[in-house]
């Protein structure tokens, strides 16, 4: 009896063990298509990842570009450094200038005393008129000495332009 019962149990038995292994083919389906989804994850997480692509040219049109950019750009700049060059050069001959004129009045400033001590009469009274005539010659005198001197001075100045420009 227990061939017979063990035949029944047996055949309950094999109607188990074959929906499990077709179940687990079912799985193992499953997981291959899972697996064939789920493997190419690393490489999408790359790809869809935001990054800056460079594009790659050749080194001509590389060039031709620098040469064009070159050739439009060019003509300005050389324009504007040659506009500063000569805004400096007018700025340092303004300084030049003032300089010259600043020594200039600082002679005429310690000069007064000076002449007016030279050209004070000694031992003779001079009237208020007198004095007053005498101080306006002093100071027409003074003025074309200043005059004369400022006209030395640009002479100066135009010389040293003259040459600078015949060195260059």
């Amino acid at each position: 009896m227990a061939t017979a019962a063990s035949a029944p149990g047996t055949a309950s038995y094999a109607g188990c063990v074959s929906s499990l292994r077709s179940s687990l083919n079912y799985l193992e389906s499953s997981v291959e298509t899972l697996d064939g989804g789920v493997a190419d994850f690393p490489r999408l997480v790359k790809v869809l990842k935001t990054v800056r692509h460079y594009e790659l040219i050749p080194q001509t049109t590389l060039a031709a570009a620098e040469s064009s950019l070159r050739d439009e750009i060019g003509p300005y700049i050389a324009l504007l450094l040659s506009r500063a060059d000569a805004q400096i050069e007018r700025q340092q001959r303004r300084i030049e200038t003032l300089k010259a004129r600043a020594e200039l009045q600082q002679g005429r400033l310690a000069r007064p005393d000076e002449v007016d001590k030279k050209n004070t009469p000694r031992g003779r009274n001079l009237t208020g008129e007198d004095k007053l005539r005498a101080r306006i010659v002093r100071q027409r005198k003074e003025a074309l000495r200043y005059g004369v001197e400022r006209l030395e001075l640009e002479v100066l100045q135009k010389e040293r332009e003259l040459r600078r420009r015949l060195d260059t």
